[in-house]
């Protein structure tokens, strides 16, 4: 009997997918009780090929279906709607699972009762230092409070489609994704906290996230997640919290500093200087908790300069969907649409 169906959307990720398949074959679970589904959507480098290829040499038990170019939400929905499991499991192609995950989840959702959960996103020792000093970021206190499946986060716990899971009764009750262009897995996961189930995060069950690949990349899928923040709080006005807004005060209050300055440069000269002085504390504590973390100069270095811009972008992001939806009145602010995952423009990740 299948318990879990593993939902992979795929868009041109093959060399992302191979890595993730050689980690799923040392899976320590029963490879009878879960299966890899994955969902390719309208793929142009040869990727059907490879894994119906993979499929017939190897003992997972792998499935793949086909669609044209929807996104990522849309993949995530047919997946769903062909899925085996009992159990249906989020994850994307660039993550790979350490041995122990799949167990770990059973472990869990058997013990506590779980009808949704997730888990958290870390990286691999293999990993690059940006790659290190990225995931540093995203993941430390002074980076996200912790909101992406930490035990200590100031925030609820959202499970997020890079680690998330889900009963089957669930899309029976609830429908799947929804059509926003960011977010649309921090909407599934309030509308499933709305529906009464129960939900859980899974602090053991990490997953290897590899994410965005160079600066301007991560610039702009955080401002995007700035844009997304705020069209969720359109529709889900708790998930706007202080926390989040934090990114967008800092922006504008180094903006209102610098016209206070020419107004009044005597006074702004020493508001500008324990200003800086806060921000090289803050600089040092990065650079030396990323250190001790990583145990990697180059990873270390890097941390300081992708936490200015996880923080930059997503208050910029926050206050370009602000000005968008308030000031213009649209129903949904629009950031970035350049090609992360869909051709579509509409479709962007």
């Amino acid at each position: 009997m299948i318990k879990y169906t593993i939902i992979v959307a795929v868009y041109n990720r093959i060399e992302e997918v191979k890595e993730l398949l050689e980690s799923a074959e040392k899976l320590e679970f029963d490879n009878s009780c879960y299966e890899l589904l994955f969902v390719d959507d309208g793929s142009t480098d040869g990727f059907k090929n490879f894994i119906e290829g993979y499929a017939v040499s190897s003992e997972l038990n792998i499935r793949a279906i086909y669609q044209e170019n929807k996104g990522p939400g849309a993949a995530r929905n047919n997946g769903m709607k062909h899925a085996k499991g009992e159990y249906f499991i989020y994850v994307d192609s660039d993550c790979m699972f350490p041995p122990h995950w799949l167990k770990t989840i059973d472990k869990a959702v058997v013990e506590n009762g779980l009808e949704a959960f997730g888990g958290p996103d870390t990286c691999h020792e293999s990993f690059s230092p940006l790659l290190k000093a990225i995931n540093y970021s995203m993941t430390s206190i002074i980076g996200t409070g912790g909101t992406r499946g930490n035990k200590k986060s100031v925030a609820k716990f959202y499970p997020r489609s890079f680690n998330m899971g889900i009963h089957r009764k669930v899309f029976e009750n609830i429908g799947g994704m929804n059509k926003l262009r960011h977010g649309q897995d921090m909407d599934f996961s309030q509308r499933i906290y709305d529906a009464g189930y129960k939900v859980g995060l899974i602090a053991d069950a990490f997953v290897y996230h590899k994410r965005r690949t160079s600066l301007p990349k991560f610039y702009r899928q955080i401002f995007n997640w700035g844009v997304a923040r705020i069209n969720l709080a359109q529709q889900h006005p708790s998930m706007l919290k202080l926390v989040h807004l934090l990114p967008a005060f800092v922006v504008t209050g180094l903006v209102l500093l610098l016209l206070f300055t020419l107004v009044s440069p005597m006074v702004g000269k020493v508001l500008w200087i324990l200003t800086g002085i806060g921000y090289l504390l803050i600089i040092c504590w990065a650079f030396m908790e990323s250190l001790a973390r990583y145990k990697n100069l180059k990873a270390a270095l890097l941390s300081p300069v992708t936490l200015n811009i996880q923080v930059f972008a997503y208050g910029f992001g926050l206050l370009k969907a602000l000005w968008q939806t308030k000031i213009l009145g649209r129903k949904e602010a629009e950031g970035f649409v350049r090609n992360y995952y869909s051709k579509k423009k509409n479709e962007s990740r």
